[in-house]
């Protein structure tokens, strides 16, 4: 299976699919060469090397995760009851609240990798962290101002997954300047003190993040916008819930979008997670913009948030990610699914995001949110080829190797899921093998010790 020459590694592999350079499409016998750092060098189809044991299975580029809030994990399962006559998000807030005041540091490493863990076994290869859980219980930081970043970071080391760590600047409890209140103050920082975090993660793969519009500023959101590297991904939660956008009207002049394009020159670098309540101007300029969009398909359907306009996001030329958000349900390839089902359900048609170029709608969309997620991320992942990073699942089910090739993508979106994920190489090293992580029970037992704890 793998052939060490040197400081190089070799994989051989039964069938690849290669979405760069000259040869796209479902190859076979594909040779890949993964050098010391675990980026591709080398990728060779139709092969011939006795010295490398094949990979029996299809290999997929690994899935970049586009948002996360790992402490939220702790919640799954338990917010699905009815506990007033309406339960909406703002109410789902309040119990999570709960939780996040009651975690620490050794709480978040043992529940982010006990996610992460999840997360690698589903096809996830990298994840962007939303972190926004900074300081002790009733807002004092701690002597480390980054001790909770750095819990999630040995977290995905721990299981070994591509991290892109995006803390979060949230200093107000809404529009028109309220104060946070007491639950949020674990959230809080103003602008020095988040620079003085920025620069306290240097040395890690980071980008920032701002909470929402009703939790920064206009004039924090510019003075760290000036400051930061002009590379660096930039993220935020934008018209989520129509109580955001009637909020900003009222308090901004515009809607969320509407605002952000109005004010800022948002391209490449920018991920505005959720973007679903949005008019058909605001999701023509921002499609036009060159920013991605993060859809958390099972979290907005879960918090009863709306549907994206995947239709007219597409066909203007949008660039689209998904993420796993709250983390009730950890399964890229539902995300996916449900990008296509919810446009289905509310267009009453089918193959919404089928292409005249590519009339296979699977195909599309698992190429369209690799790209829209390294691009989130800041990596270079998303592609079997060279210069990106080894990031690679292998699938094992005999559907896959049933339909025609063309198909096999189709089928992995509307008939498979996570469960059909054998093997997942992150950085050119085997996270999970035979659907096994080798530090599996001692995560799993200390996620339950905490959750034990908390409960």
């Amino acid at each position: 299976m793998i052939l060490t020459d040197g400081i190089m590694k070799k994989f051989f592999f039964e069938k690849a699919y290669l979405s760069e350079g000259h040869n796209i499409g479902w190859q076979n016998n594909v040779l890949v060469t993964v050098d010391d750092r675990g980026f591709i060098s080398a990728v060779a189809p139709n092969a011939h090397d006795d010295a490398v044991e094949k990979i029996i299975g299809l290999a997929l580029p690994g899935i970049p995760n586009s948002h996360s809030h790992a402490f939220q994990k702790i919640l799954a399962g338990r917010t699905e009851y009815k506990a007033n006559h309406k339960d909406n998000f703002w109410g789902w807030r309040n119990l999570m609240y709960q939780f996040a005041g009651a975690i620490d540091p050794q709480d978040l490493t043992n529940i982010a990798s006990y996610l992460y863990l999840e997360m690698v076994k589903a096809g996830y290869s990298a994840v962007a962290e939303f972190h926004y859980l900074h300081h002790q219980p009733g807002g004092m930081a701690y002597d480390d101002p980054a001790e909770m970043s750095m819990a999630i970071i040995h977290a995905a080391q721990t299981v070994g997954i591509g991290l892109t760590q995006l803390p979060v600047l949230y200093m107000k409890g809404g529009f028109g300047n309220i104060p946070l209140e007491k639950n949020q103050r674990r959230f809080g920082h103003d602008v020095n003190a988040y620079l003085r975090l920025l620069e306290r993660l240097q040395d890690h793969h980071h980008g920032v993040a701002f909470h929402s519009l009703r939790a920064v500023p206009k004039a924090a959101l510019v003075e760290v916008l000036d400051v930061i590297d002009r590379d660096m991904p930039v993220h935020i939660h934008i018209a989520e819930q129509e109580k955001e956008v009637e909020g900003c009207l009222k308090h901004m002049g515009q809607r969320p979008v509407e605002w952000l394009l109005s004010q800022h020159n948002l391209d490449h670098r920018w991920c505005l997670v959720h973007a679903t309540h949005m008019t058909e101007d605001e999701t023509a300029a921002l499609a036009k913009s060159g920013a991605v969009v993060s859809i958390c398909p099972t979290t907005e359907a879960n918090l009863g948030d709306g549907f994206f306009p995947l239709a007219r996001f597409l066909g203007a030329g949008g660039r689209i990610s998904v993420g796993s958000d709250g983390n009730s349900l950890i399964d890229p390839i539902e995300e996916i699914r449900w990008l296509e089902y919810g446009a289905r359900l509310c267009g009453q048609q089918r193959n919404i995001a089928a292409t005249e170029a590519d009339p296979h709608t699977g195909s599309v969309l698992y190429n369209a949110i690799q790209k829209g997620g390294a691009q989130a991320l800041g990596q270079k992942t998303g592609a079997i080829a060279v210069g990106y990073r080894a990031d690679i699942i292998v699938l094992d089910n005999a559907l896959f190797h049933q339909v025609p090739e063309k198909n096999i993508l189709d089928a992995l979106i509307f008939s498979g899921g996570g469960t059909d994920i054998k093997h997942v190489m992150v950085a050119g090293k085997w996270s999970i093998k035979d659907r096994y992580h080798a530090r599996e029970e001692a995560i799993i037992a200390n996620y339950q010790k905490t959750i034990t704890k908390l409960t």
